[in-house]
Parts: C-alpha cells; structure tokens; sequence
C-alpha cells in the first residue's frame, strides 16, 4: 500500500528555514583535499513518500560526493552476487571504531567487523570485481546506481577519484592486511581503484532518495512495482544501517534520529522509514564521527514531526 505523508513539503521547508542559519555545522572533510573544497553553508534535503510523492528543500539537486553511502549499493549488488555466503568474509556486528581502523582487523585475522566500515566495503568490492575487469565492475555499479535513481546522468567524480587514489594510504594499508589473510582475491590496486571510484560517485539529494525507494518499500520500487530485492533482504539491509551505518556514531544516530541509515564523508546521509519514504541529507561539515552534523540534526527534526522513527512516537 502507497503511503503519503501529510504536509510534507510544508514540513521540508520548514526544516530548510530553520536550519539556514545554524553555525554549529562541524568541519568538512580534509584528508580527501577535493572535499575539502566543498563549501559548507551547503545544505539540501529531498524526501520520497510511498506515493511518489517528493519534497525537496535547500540544495536537494546540486551533486554531492556521497563517498559511502555507495556502500549501500554494493552491498546490494554483491549479496545478490553471492547471498549469504557473502558474510563469510564480511561480519554484521557495529565496529565501534572509526572507518578507517586497522586495529580489530589485526584482532580477527582480516574479517572485516561490517560491510560499511572502509574495511568491510574494500571486501564487499572485491566480492563484485571477481571475474570482471575493474572498469567493468565499476560500470556494473554505475549503471545500478543510474537504473535505481531512473537518472542516466549520474556519473563519478573524477577529480574526487584521483584525489582519493593519491591520498588513499589506510585504505591501502587496510587492503593490503586484508589480502595476507586471504580476505581479498583480485590484485590490492584493482580492488581499491574500484572502491575509491564508486564512493566518489556525485549525486543530489533527490537523486539518492529515489535510488533507495526500494529499501523504504520491501525492496519493490513503489513507482514501478520492480523488485529489485525480496522482502526479507531489504529489512536485512536496513537492519545493518541501522546499527552499523555511521561508524562509531551508530548508536546515537538511532537514539536520536531512529531510522536506518549510511552517512558519507561528502556530508550525506541516507535514510529510510520503512514503509513510509527514503530520504536524503547534505550538509559537508562533519561530527567527531566521520558524520553530517547539520544532516543528522535535520534528520532528529523530520523523524519526530513526520513521526517517522521505527520505535515509535
């Protein structure tokens, strides 16, 4: 059944309004030196109801790197590569950690802990590169990206790519911990080269939130009837964003915003009511966790006046 939220693009642009002069907006993204670039008053929001309909607020089509909220994506893509034998590799179980430790993959022989740790997301790409040229590996997850969002335009970085090539040393480190413990298959820079250039795919807020319609409704796309995962995948999907999907900052983001979700360093994040709508925030000034300050706050906002958290009112 198509829900559709009342007054909901009334409630967008309210949220838009109040937020517009906040200062409190946290630090953008400096060791990858292009988002350093990205300015930070930036701001946008786009929301999707069952019923197709869209809200936007801010800069929703202005195109962001949205750096690993692709993690979304491949995991969805390499479970229907591999189902469950993909979790041989990968664990389930929040890190606590920052994305980037190597730390617990020194303590469990290079399994990374989730999917959505850089670890985690390194092997996840790997899994998909498997018999396949790394240009054509990175195409398939392009095309996937294009195909949900219905939007061909939809392309990657390229200034972001290289800048993360260069700058790219612990993602390194960690696939290179990851392939002497037998983690990965391909060679370690084919690997990485298709990493660095699926997170650095650009996209707008109203981009996203269509992309991930499928993940707000059973895995059908409520527009087309298309499923693209059955049911139970979805809520599996959504069951490790919500616990793994900002680092170590998890925790507090389902305490206050409570919805699934994927943050990225670009200042996105990606979150989904079940049943209700698919939704996505940009602001690039970051928390201590690696996550949208502004973003997370507009989310806390929109949860409790659409009354959208999971756990209720």
């Amino acid at each position: 059944m198509s829900i559709a939220l009342p007054c909901l693009q009334e409630t967008v642009s309210e949220i838009t309004e109040e937020l517009r002069g906040r200062t409190d907006r946290g630090e953008v993204a400096t060791y990858i030196p292009e988002l350093a670039r990205v300015d930070s008053a930036s701001f946008g929001i786009a929301v999707v109801d069952g019923s197709g309909q869209v809200a936007v607020g801010g800069d929703a089509d202005v195109p962001f790197s949205i750096q690993s909220i692709s993690k979304v994506f491949t995991l969805t893509l390499a479970l229907g590569m591999a189902g469950d034998r993909l979790w041989q590799r990968v664990g389930r179980e929040p890190s606590g950690s920052r994305f980037n430790s190597i730390i617990q993959l020194e303590n469990e022989r290079g399994i990374p802990r989730n999917p959505f740790i850089n670890a985690g997301a390194i092997a996840v790409t790997d899994l998909i590169l498997s018999g396949h040229q790394p240009r054509e590996a990175l195409g398939e997850i392009l095309r996937f990206m294009q195909f949900l969002a219905d939007d061909p335009t939809i392309k990657i970085d390229a200034a972001v790519a290289a800048s993360e090539l260069r700058t790219g040393h612990r993602n390194s480190a960690l696939a290179h911990y990851m392939k002497s413990f037998g983690v990965l298959d391909n060679p370690v820079d084919h690997t990485l080269g298709v990493y660095f250039h699926h997170c650095a795919i650009a996209m707008s807020c109203r981009q996203l939130a269509m992309a991930s319609r499928f993940l707000a409704h059973l895995g059908r796309n409520p527009a087309t009837g298309f499923s693209v995962v059955q049911p139970e995948r979805a809520r599996r999907i959504n069951a490790v964003m919500l616990t793994c999907g900002h680092y170590d900052g998890s925790g507090d983001f389902a305490y206050r915003v409570g919805l699934p979700g994927k943050s990225g360093v670009g200042g996105g994040i990606l979150a989904i009511a079940p049943g209700k709508a698919s939704i996505t925030v940009w602001s690039p000034g970051l928390d201590e966790s690696g996550n949208s300050r502004l973003g997370r706050i507009a989310l806390e906002m929109l949860a409790k006046r659409l009354d959208l958290s999971i756990f209720g009112v």
